[in-house]
């Protein structure tokens, strides 16, 4: 596969975003009812605030020590059984309040899945005001390639609605022996939360991102031009132990260039789906499946088609702590399946940091 045609797949699918990373993916407290990584500080502390009113016996709802959850997350006996709390994703405004302190660790209340994003597909939440994500994802393959990004996400205004985010990649191509690893390019990415604000099971987020060409495409790092790239995330909570996100997006870059110095426009296409089992609150296995069809520059003005399929299985968990910090970790075993590197695997590990940055709205 040309250096073209990697660098530009890698870059948008290995941001954690989402961009893809997955990138990967999505602290301490929960947000109530989300259905992957990315955790809400207020919901926490809500479910937080339970645990010590059931710890000081408050609560005269029948639901010792719930009264400060939703009503639609109470557990619900059927056949003397009590079933997990619903999932669903809920937004800061159903979460009530936050507050500056974060109160103990959430020990006896039920706690809501992390939420956030896969590893190579994106999830459709955007980040709760006042909380910030900082995204690791690192790959290395069987032949030496690897590529490290960076991503953190920004919330713009107190109704989450509009996301911001940054993309940083360093990454190093074994058929460029010699030459060590580098900077390659930057994206710029806006999110709209278009529909799931209000929570439910259905989430959708478009993205556009801007690609900065900061890369040297002589060495692989880069695509040699400015281009854009779009993607439509959709997540869907299937039932309380499965959640699925859906991508479909594509990407342009009018002047791109290969290492030769050739340049050509060139245009390319993905989608994918990721599928989470919610084994436990803070462990979650998962599959990702993801098609992608890139052109890459072959010549003055001349741009060929490579395709793509990776699946990608793994797994992920998280810590959570009493400042309002969640660490999650993940890990994941990419296996090209496409002709163009047909039995081409590596180890893909993700480490997402989210914390609250203000104490109130």
């Amino acid at each position: 596969m040309s250096t073209k045609s990697t660098y530009v797949q890698k870059l948008f699918y290995l941001t954690g975003l989402t961009l893809a990373f997955v990138p990967l993916s999505e602290p301490a407290a929960t947000r109530a009812g989300e259905p992957e990584e990315k955790i809400s500080c207020a919901a926490g502390r809500q479910a937080e605030s339970a645990v010590r009113s059931k710890e000081s016996g408050a609560g005269s709802d029948g639901h010792s020590g719930l009264s400060a959850l939703p009503a639609s997350l109470w557990p619900q006996k059927e056949n003397g059984v009590t079933p997990p709390p619903a999932i669903y994703w809920q937004p800061p405004s159903q979460s009530g309040p936050r507050t500056s302190s974060p109160g103990p660790p959430q020990t006896a209340s039920p706690a809501a899945p992390i939420a956030d994003n896969s590893f190579l597909i994106e999830e459709a939440y955007n980040q709760e005001y006042g909380v910030v994500q900082h995204i690791n994802a690192f790959q290395r393959n069987r032949n030496g390639d690897w590529e490290y990004t960076f991503t953190q996400e920004w919330p713009i205004q107190a109704a989450p609605k509009h996301q911001l985010s940054y993309t940083l990649a360093a990454l190093n191509y074994a058929e460029f022996a010699g030459t060590g690893g580098g900077f390659g390019d930057i994206l710029l990415n806006y999110r709209y939360q278009f529909v799931g604000y209000d929570g439910g099971p259905v989430a959708f987020a478009p993205r556009v991102s801007l690609l900065l060409p900061t890369g040297d495409p002589r060495f692989g790092r880069g695509a040699g031009g400015a281009g854009v790239e779009f993607n439509l995330p959709l997540s869907l909570t299937v039932s309380n132990r499965f959640v699925t996100h859906f991508n479909a997006g594509g990407s342009i870059v009018p002047d791109a260039e290969n290492s030769a110095g050739d340049e050509a426009a060139a245009y390319g296409y993905f989608v994918g789906q990721s599928f989470i089992w919610l084994a436990h609150p803070r462990f979650h296995p998962l599959l990702e499946i993801l098609f992608s069809s890139q052109q890459a520059v072959a010549g003055p003005g001349d741009a060929v088609w490579e395709n793509s399929v990776v699946i990608n299985p793994g797994f992920r968990w998280a810590h959570n702590f009493a400042n309002g910090l969640q660490i999650v970790p993940g890990i994941a075993f990419p296996v090209e399946v496409g002709r163009a590197r047909r039995g081409e695997w590596g180890v893909f590990l993700y480490l997402s940091f989210e914390h609250p940055f203000t104490s109130s709205r």
